[in-house]
C-alpha cells in the first residue's frame, strides 16, 4: 500500500508497531480476564488439547515455538466458533534427562555423585532444583503469547498424576500384562539404564567386517564366522549356519574351538541366519545381540554375559577383564592376528544406537527388566485408526503408525535411575511379588511384613502415556474427566509417534474405554537453512526469545507458518523472520491509513446492516462488491482449512487476501473517495474498508494474536481507532466470521479482475519502459470483443489511482499509434504512447546498451556451459545456477528487443 496520505495519524498511534509497547501488556489483560481458563459448560461444545509436555529442564527451542503454535491457532479459532477452549498445559519429569543434569551440577559444584549423596537426599535435590527452574519453560511459552489454561498446569510427578501411574501398573500387572524378565535391551553405560528401541537413536556409522577363523575340533579346518563387533565373541555360545547352505552341512553338529578361550562351542543351523551375510556363518551371542538372544532360546543355549553395566569386560571375558569395551576390542583384534585367525577385514558401514539423552553408543545387554505386552494393546489402537475413530493427518502417517502396531514388540519400561515414578512392586525375603498403587504392610503370597521395594523407576514414557486422562484427574472420575474427555485434537511433532502419540491412543482404549483424542496432526521438524537438525553439538539453533525481541512473537508465528507445508520439515535461517515482521508492518500500516478518516460514527457503522442499506441504494462500487465478495472467499477458505488442519493454505488465505486485495488494491482504490467531495461516498468507502479490516483481523487472531488484539482494543490511540470496541472487549472472546449472506458475486470478481490485468498491464510497461513514477500517461484501449466496454470507460479513476493514467480512451478499433509500447489483456488491445512521456531516443539508446552487455553476458555463460571440463567438474548446485542465469538473461533480452521494436514503430 502506498504512504501516500498516510503522513497524519492519529494521536498516539506510533507509526511503526512497536510490539515492545503491547505483548507483556496484551497477555497480562488476557490473563487478567481469565480468557485461558475453560469450565464445565453443558451448553457449549469442549474442544480439548493437551500439550506435549516440555521436559521440566527443558528452554524453549524452535520446536517448540512451531508445535505450540499450531496448538494455539486452534484453540482461539474453536474458541472464536463458540466452543469451551480448554488447552492443557504442563512439564514431563523427563527421567535421564532431568537426572543427567543434576548428576552434572553434583561434579561440577560440589565434585559429588549421586551416591555420595544417597537416593532420597538426591531426590529431594532433584524435587528442590525442579521448584527453582522447571517454570523457566512455562514462562517461556507465555512469551509466545499461547492460550494455554495455566491454571490447570501439570506435572508428570504431581500427587495426582504419579496415583494414576501406580494405579495403571497395578492393573496391566494383575491383568498379565506386565511381566518381569531377562531379554536383551539396549543399554546405556553412560546413564547406565535400560533404554526403549524408541529411545536408541540410530546412526550410520563406519566401522569393520572381521572374518574370523574358528578352528574345528580335532581339524586343522575352519569355519569363519564375519562380525562388527568381535569382543562380544568372547561370550560366544555356538557358530550357527542355515540349514540349507550346501557349504556347511556336513559341519551341522560338529564341534569348534572358540579362539583366545578355548572354549568349545556347536554349530547349529538355524533358518534366521542370512547366508549371504559374511561367510554365511555367524557367531552366536545370546548375552549381547537381540537375534542371539532369540536363537539361544530356541537351541536352548545358555547365554553369557561377558561385560559389566558400565561396559568395561567382566571376568567372563578372561584376560580382558577390566578392560573398556572398545579398548577390549583392539587387544582381541591384536590376539586373532598373532595366532593368524584373521582371515579379512572390510571396510562396513552399519546403524549404530546411541541414547536418545547422552549420545553414548548403546549395548545390548542382557538384563532383568519389567516390561509390558504391547500386542494386546495395539490391537484395538490400530482398530480405532482403520476404522475412522481417529484421523491422523497427513494421512501418509497412518501406514507408518500402522506398520508400527502390527510389527510391534514388547515395550521395556523400567530404567536403573533414581529420579522418576518408582516401580510399585515389593519384594519379601521369599522374591514373592506384590504389586500396589501403596506400600502394602505384608506380602500378599507369604504374609511377611519385611518387604523392600522395586530399586527401579518407570520409563518416563509411562507416565506421558497417560497424559489425555491422568490430566483430568483419573483414576477418579471427576467432572473435569468427563466434560474434557476424549481430546478433539492432538498436535505432535511425527518423531514422537512411537514414543507417545501411539501409546496414548493405546493406554486411552484400555483405562477409558475411549479414544484420547478424534484428531492428531503431526507436523515436521525445524531445521537450519540447510537442513540439518538444530543442536547444542552443531551450534546451529536459533532462540525463539531472541527472535522475538528482535522481531515480534507474531511475527515469529507468521514466519514458522508461512515457511511450512504439511507435515513437512521447516528449514530456517534467522533472515526468514523478515518475512513476519514485513507482514505485522503492512497490517499496521494498513490500520493507520484507516485510523486518518475514522471517527465513532464510523466504528459504530462498521457492521453487515449498514452495508445492506447500501447496497439496496446501489451505493456499492465495483470494487466495494468485489472486495466483499473476496472477503467471502478468504473466509470460506481459511475456516476450511483449519478444519482440515491445513495451517498453511489458512495462513496463505488470510495474507493473500489481506496483502494483495485489501491492501493492494482495494484501499488505494477507495483513496480518491475518501479524500473527495462526495459524503455518502466516502461513508461507504470507508465503512467498508473498517469492517473488513475488523473482521480481517478476526481471521487473523488466532495466527497473530497481538497484532489482531492491539488493533481491536485500538491499543496507543484514542478510543474510536478501537476497531471492536462496539463488538467486544477482547478479541478474543468475539465471533468467528461467517461469510456474508448475498455477497458473493463471481461477475464483481470477474469484472475488477479484468480491470486488474489490464492496470498491470499498463504498470508493466511503464516499468519496462522506464517511465518515471511523476509522469502521468494517456492509454489507448481498442477491441474487447465480448467484453462491456463500460468496465473500462466507467472505472477510469481506477486507472488514474493505480497506473498514473490521466486519461483512457476507447474505442472499438483503433490504429496503432506510432512509438508505443503496448499489450494485449483478454481480447483488448493496450496502447501506451511514449514520445510525451519519454525522450524515445535516449530510452533507445538505454536499451540498446543492455542488450549489448547481456549479449556479451550470453556468450560468457555459453562458453562456460559448452565446456565439458566445467559441466563436469562443477559443483552440480553451481552448473544449475548458472543454467538458470542463462535463462533468465535470455528472458531480459527478449524484453529488451521487444521494447526497442515497439519504439521503432
Amino acid at each position: 500500500m502506498s504512504e501516500r496520505n498516510t503522513e497524519t495519524s492519529r494521536p498516539g498511534l506510533e507509526k511503526v508497531y512497536n510490539p515492545k509497547e503491547v505483548e507483556d501488556k496484551l497477555y497480562q489483560f488476557w490473563l487478567a480476564k481469565n480468557y485461558f481458563h475453560a469450565e464445565i459448560n453443558p451448553a457449549r461444545q469442549p474442544y480439548t488439547i493437551v500439550i506435549p509436555p516440555p521436559n521440566v529442564t527443558a528452554q524453549l527451542h524452535m520446536g517448540h515455538a512451531y508445535d505450540n503454535t499450531l496448538q494455539d491457532i486452534l484453540i482461539r479459532f474453536h474458541k472464536m466458533r463458540g466452543c469451551e477452549a480448554e488447552w492443557m498445559p504442563g512439564t514431563d519429569h523427563a527421567g535421564i534427562a532431568t537426572q543427567n543434569v543434576m548428576e552434572k551440577y553434583l561434579a561440577k559444584h560440589e565434585k559429588k555423585t549421586r551416591h555420595d549423596l544417597g537416593r532420597e537426599e538426591f531426590v529431594r535435590r532433584v524435587w528442590q532444583w525442579k521448584e527453582k527452574y522447571g517454570a523457566i519453560i512455562i514462562d517461556q511459552l507465555k512469551k509466545m503469547g499461547f492460550a494455554c489454561d495455566w491454571e490447570r498446569t501439570r506435572f508428570t510427578m504431581d500427587e495426582g498424576l504419579s496415583q494414576a501411574v501406580s494405579e495403571v501398573f497395578v492393573r496391566l500387572y494383575n491383568k498379565g500384562l506386565i511381566y518381569r524378565g531377562k531379554y536383551i535391551i539396549n543399554w546405556c553405560p553412560r546413564c547406565m539404564t535400560a533404554l526403549s528401541d524408541e529411545e536408541t537413536e540410530h546412526k550410520e556409522t563406519s566401522g569393520h567386517l572381521w572374518h574370523i577363523k574358528y578352528p574345528l575340533y580335532r581339524s586343522k579346518k575352519f569355519i569363519t564366522v564375519a562380525t562388527t563387533r568381535p569382543e562380544t565373541m568372547l561370550g560366544d555360545v555356538a557358530v550357527a549356519v542355515h540349514p540349507e547352505d550346501k557349504r556347511y552341512k556336513k559341519l551341522i553338529g560338529k564341534t569348534a574351538w572358540l579362539p583366545i578361550l578355548h572354549r568349545k562351542i556347536q554349530i547349529i543351523a538355524d533358518e534366521a541366519v542370512d547366508p549371504k551375510f559374511g561367510t554365511g556363518a555367524v557367531k552366536v551371542t545370546p548375552a549381547h545381540d537381540p537375534n542371539d538372544f532369540l536363537m539361544g532360546e530356541r537351541h536352548q543355549l545358555e547365554p553369557i554375559l561377558v561385560m559389566n553395566e558400565d561396559a568395561t569386560m567382566n571376568a567372563n571375558a578372561g584376560p580382558y577383564e577390566g578392560l573398556d569395551r572398545l579398548e577390549a576390542r583392539q587387544r582381541v583384534v591384536e590376539q586373532l592376528e598373532r595366532e593368524d585367525l584373521i582371515e579379512k577385514i572390510e571396510e562396513h558401514t552399519r546403524p549404530v544406537g546411541h541414547c536418545y539423552r547422552c549420545g553414548t553408543t548403546v549395548e545390548p545387554y542382557l538384563s532383568t527388566q519389567w516390561f509390558v505386552k504391547m500386542k494386546p494393546l495395539a490391537e484395538p489402537a490400530l482398530e480405532a485408526v482403520r476404522d475412522g475413530r481417529i484421523k491422523i493427518r497427513p494421512t501418509r502417517w497412518v501406514r507408518v503408525y500402522e506398520h508400527w502396531m502390527e510389527n510391534i514388540r514388547d515395550w521395556c519400561i523400567s530404567r536403573q535411575l533414581w529420579w522418576g515414578h518408582r516401580i510399585p512392586i515389593y519384594y519379601c525375603e521369599k522374591d514373592h511379588k506384590t504389586a500396589s498403587t501403596t506400600p502394602p504392610e505384608k506380602c500378599m503370597t507369604c504374609g511377611s511384613a519385611n518387604l523392600r521395594q522395586d530399586p527401579d523407576v518407570l520409563d518416563t514414557w509411562f507416565s506421558s502415556w497417560l497424559w489425555p486422562f491422568s490430566t483430568f484427574g483419573w483414576p477418579q472420575d471427576t467432572p473435569d474427566l468427563k466434560y474434557f474427555y476424549p481430546g478433539s485434537t492432538l498436535v505432535s511433532g511425527h518423531e514422537i509417534i512411537f514414543f507417545w502419540v501411539a501409546r496414548m491412543v493405546m493406554s486411552g482404549l484400555e483405562f477409558m474405554g475411549d479414544i484420547p483424542f478424534r484428531n492428531i496432526y503431526l507436523h515436521g521438524i525445524v531445521r537450519d537453512a540447510v537442513g540439518r537438525k538444530m543442536s547444542k553439538s552443531l551450534g546451529n539453533g536459533i532462540d525463539p526469545l531472541d527472535m522475538i525481541a528482535k522481531y515480534s512473537a507474531d511475527a515469529v508465528r507468521l514466519s514458522l507458518l508461512m515457511l511450512s507445508s504439511e507435515g513437512a520439515d521447516i528449514n530456517l535461517s534467522e533472515k526468514d523472520f523478515e518475512i513476519g515482521r514485513n507482514f505485522t508492518n503492512k497490517i499496521w500500516n494498513a490500520y493507520r491509513f484507516l485510523t486518518i478518516n475514522l471517527d465513532e460514527a464510523i466504528v459504530q457503522a462498521a457492521n453487515l446492516e449498514t452495508i445492506n442499506a447500501a447496497r439496496q441504494q446501489n451505493r456499492l462500487e465495483l470494487a466495494d462488491r468485489w472486495i466483499l465478495s473476496r472477503y467471502n472467499q478468504a473466509v470460506q477458505r481459511l475456516t476450511a482449512a483449519l478444519d482440515e488442519f491445513h495451517f498453511h493454505e489458512a495462513i496463505d488465505a488470510v495474507y493473500g487476501f489481506f496483502w494483495k486485495e485489501y491492501c493492494d488494491w482495494y484501499l488505494e482504490i477507495i483513496k480518491p473517495r475518501l479524500n473527495g467531495d462526495d459524503p455518502d461516498a466516502k461513508k461507504t468507502a470507508l465503512v467498508i474498508a473498517t469492517f473488513v479490516m475488523k473482521n480481517t483481523m478476526k481471521l487473523l487472531h488466532p495466527f497473530a494474536p497481538f497484532i489482531s488484539e492491539a488493533i481491536w482494543r485500538g491499543e496507543g490511540a484514542e478510543s474510536s481507532a478501537a476497531l471492536g470496541r462496539h463488538e467486544s472487549e477482547s478479541i478474543m472472546i468475539s465471533t468467528w466470521p461467517e461469510p456474508l449472506v448475498g455477497f458473493d458475486d463471481d461477475r464483481a470478481e470477474a469484472q475488477f479482475t479484468l480491470l486488474q490485468e489490464v492496470i498491470g498491464a499498463i504498470r508493466n510497461m511503464r516499468g519496462e519502459m522506464n517511465i518515471p513514477v511523476g509522469k502521468t500517461a494517456e492509454v489507448l484501449i481498442a477491441g474487447g470483443d465480448g467484453q462491456d466496454p463500460a468496465i473500462i470507460t466507467q472505472h477510469e479513476s481506477y486507472f488514474e489511482q493505480l497506473a498514473r493514467t490521466h486519461a483512457v480512451k476507447y474505442a472499438r478499433h483503433l490504429a496503432r499509434p506510432k512509438q508505443a509500447a503496448s499489450a494485449v489483456v483478454k481480447d483488448f488491445e493496450i496502447y501506451l504512447p511514449l514520445s510525451d512521456l519519454i525522450d524515445v531516443n535516449v530510452e533507445r539508446n538505454r536499451l540498446e546498451k543492455e542488450r549489448q552487455r547481456l549479449e556479451k553476458l550470453l556468450e560468457d555463460l555459453n562458453r562456460r556451459l559448452y565446456s565439458q571440463d566445467f559441466v563436469t567438474k562443477a559443483p552440480q548446485q553451481v552448473v544449475e545456477r548458472e543454467r538458470q542465469k542463462k535463462t533468465d538473461f535470455e528472458t531480459s533480452l527478449k524484453k529488451i528487443v521487444a521494447n526497442m521494436e515497439q519504439l521503432a514503430a
